[in-house]
């Protein structure tokens, strides 16, 4: 179930982007939108964990990490 606020709870610099996004890939992941909903309190900080661990320091190479996340993403039957 998605929150009806996530859709349209955006500030107008989140909706022209947002827009942008629809135009240019023909929808704006749900990912984003949750993202951009109340940034200060889950987007930002979740932005930066996941920065940390797909950049950040580790035994595997970034592109080992991407695949990681493409192969759970896709088991998960997510669309990014």
């Amino acid at each position: 179930m998605r929150l009806h606020r996530v859709h349209s709870g955006h500030g107008l610099l989140d909706t022209v982007m947002l827009r942008i996004i629809r135009l240019v890939a023909g929808h704006a992941p749900g990912v984003i939108r949750t993202l951009k909903y109340r940034k200060k309190f889950f987007g930002d900080p979740w932005s930066g964990l996941t920065q940390r661990v797909m950049r950040g320091p580790s035994p595997w190479t970034v592109g080992e990490r991407e695949i990681f996340a493409a192969f759970v993403s896709r088991l998960n039957q997510c669309v990014f």
